[in-house]
């Protein structure tokens, strides 16, 4: 790594840590001792998306963050959780291990991932991602995500304990909450006080 400062090629790593997505590194000059930090990152293959049309470009992780953003605009959802939920996206893509992946996974992933945060923006993507003509449209997906959540709510009253009862440890109760000590008799022997 060649200095910013000088252009010596000679530095040396003082300190270095993982950072999840990336190793960051500072760095010191051996020649003029100016400071300095890298980030070492994993570079993925480009990754090709394969239009409705048939034509291919290069995945674009600003453009889906530009399209969840916009389905996202003035709703309650906190700082950050629209960049993490399009990294989850871009990390999911990769996993799959493929060169080339059709618009229609990234959409679809993107519907998942929305549904789980927010309705509404739910409701925003899909009317652009399944270019409904109709307002039938609009009301059938509404529907469904209405069914859809009322069934989640369901599962979750109905849902079972996760230790059966007949393993729970029993709370013995004596009616008393605690002992006092006694106020003729003091805890450490001594007479009483009166």
């Amino acid at each position: 790594m060649h200095c910013p400062n000088c252009g010596d090629p000679n530095t040396r790593v003082t300190d270095s840590r993982d950072t999840g997505q990336d190793i960051r590194r500072r760095r010191e000059c051996v020649r003029c001792g100016v400071r300095f930090t890298t980030y070492e990152r994993i570079q993925h293959a480009t990754l090709q998306v394969i239009k409705r049309d048939g034509r291919r470009d290069e995945f674009d992780k600003q453009k889906l963050l530009r399209s969840v953003r916009l389905a996202c605009t003035k709703r309650p959802l906190p700082s950050g959780a629209l960049e993490k939920l399009v990294d989850e996206i871009e990390n999911d893509l990769q996993y799959l291990g493929k060169a080339e992946v059709p618009a229609s996974v990234i959409g679809d992933r993107t519907l998942d991932k929305l549904r789980l945060i927010d309705p509404v923006a739910y409701i925003r993507y899909a009317s652009v991602y399944r270019d409904y003509s109709t307002l039938d449209g609009f009301v059938e997906e509404i529907r469904q995500l209405q069914v859809a959540d009322s069934s989640v709510a369901d599962s979750d009253v109905s849902q079972l304990s996760l230790i059966p009862n007949e393993y729970a440890v029993p709370v013995k109760r004596t009616g008393r909450r605690g002992r006092r000590p006694s106020m003729t008799q003091p805890l450490d022997g001594s007479p009483a006080r009166s």
